[in-house]
C-alpha cells in the first residue's frame, strides 16, 4: 500500500488540482497521521497505521518556517499562488490553530500579497468558536461534505469521535456564503457493500444539504492515487459532469476535478 506523508510545518510548492500552485502548511507531524476522520480513501493511510511519536509543531515553529520559505521563493521569483493547510490529518486540530491561522495571513500580505490562505479541512471541529471564528478569515474554507447519508459517513469517512451531521450542516450554513464545499465521489465495493455516491440516492439529498448550506462554490473530486482501501474505484468523468449540471441547475457555481 503507497501512502503519502507530507513534510512538517511547510512543504512544497506543489501543483494543486484545485488550486494552482500551492505552498502546504502541515500543522501535523512528518512522522504519520493526525486526523478526527479515518477515510477508507485517504491518501495518507489509515490512522492505526500511522501513529505518530513526534509532538505537534508549534505556532511558532509553523512561523518562523513559512516565513523562511517565502523568503527563499521571493528570492527566486517564483511564489505560491495558494498558502494551503493540508497535510497528515486535520489540521483544525492543533490547539494554536486560530493563532497560526492569524500569523499566516500577516506573513501573506508581506510577502505574497496576491496569494489565497485555503484551508482544507473534513469540517469536524467548525461548531467550534475558535476554529470557526478563524475559518471566517481565510480566503478558501474548504469545507469536506462526502454524502449526507449517516451510513455512508460511518462506512467511508468513518469519524472517529462524535459527529453530528444537523448541527455540522447548520455551522456551514452560518460562515453565510464564505465557505466552499468538497466532495469526493468514487465508486467500489468493500466488505460487500456498495460504496458508489455518484446515483441519485446520494446526490440528491446532497444537493438539497448544499443549498441549505449555499456556499460560495463546491468543488466536486474522485480518487487520484492509491487509497489504503482495495477495491475502491474511481467516479467517471461522465458522472462528475452530470452532477456539476445538476448543481449548476440550481444555481450553485461548481467545478470538478478528473
Amino acid at each position: 500500500m503507497a501512502t503519502v506523508i507530507y513534510p512538517s510545518p511547510i512543504f512544497g510548492p506543489v501543483k494543486s488540482r484545485r488550486l494552482g500552485i500551492s505552498l502546504g502548511i502541515n500543522l501535523l507531524p512528518d512522522d504519520g497521521k493526525v486526523c478526527s476522520f479515518d477515510c477508507l480513501y485517504c491518501e495518507c493511510g489509515f490512522n492505526a497505521e500511522r501513529r505518530t511519536k513526534k509532538q505537534l509543531p508549534t505556532c511558532e515553529e509553523v512561523a518562523t518556517a513559512l516565513e523562511n520559505r517565502l523568503t527563499e521563493m521571493n528570492a527566486e521569483g517564483s511564489l505560491p499562488d495558494v498558502l494551503t493547510f493540508a497535510g497528515n490529518g486535520e489540521p483544525t486540530i492543533h490547539p494554536q490553530f486560530d493563532k497560526i491561522i492569524e500569523k499566516t495571513i500577516a506573513l501573506r500580505d508581506k510577502y505574497c500579497p496576491k496569494a489565497k490562505v485555503s484551508v482544507l479541512t473534513n469540517a469536524t471541529l467548525v461548531t467550534k468558536p475558535k476554529v470557526f471564528e478563524a475559518l471566517n478569515k481565510v480566503d478558501n474554507n474548504i469545507l469536506k461534505l462526502d454524502t449526507v447519508n449517516p451510513d455512508y459517513i460511518m462506512q467511508v469517512d468513518r469519524p472517529c469521535g462524535k459527529y453530528d451531521l444537523e448541527e455540522i450542516i447548520k455551522q456551514m450554513a452560518n460562515f453565510k456564503g464564505k465557505a466552499i464545499i468538497q466532495t469526493m465521489f468514487l465508486k467500489g465495493t468493500v466488505n460487500g457493500i456498495d460504496l458508489d455516491n455518484t446515483g441519485d440516492k446520494y446526490v440528491k439529498p446532497w444537493i438539497e444539504a448544499v443549498k441549505r448550506i449555499a456556499p460560495r462554490e463546491v468543488m466536486i473530486y474522485t480518487i487520484d492515487r492509491e487509497t489504503p482501501q482495495k477495491g475502491l474505484q474511481k467516479a467517471t468523468r461522465e458522472e462528475l459532469d452530470r452532477i456539476v449540471e445538476l448543481l449548476t441547475g440550481e444555481g450553485i457555481k461548481a467545478t470538478a476535478s478528473y
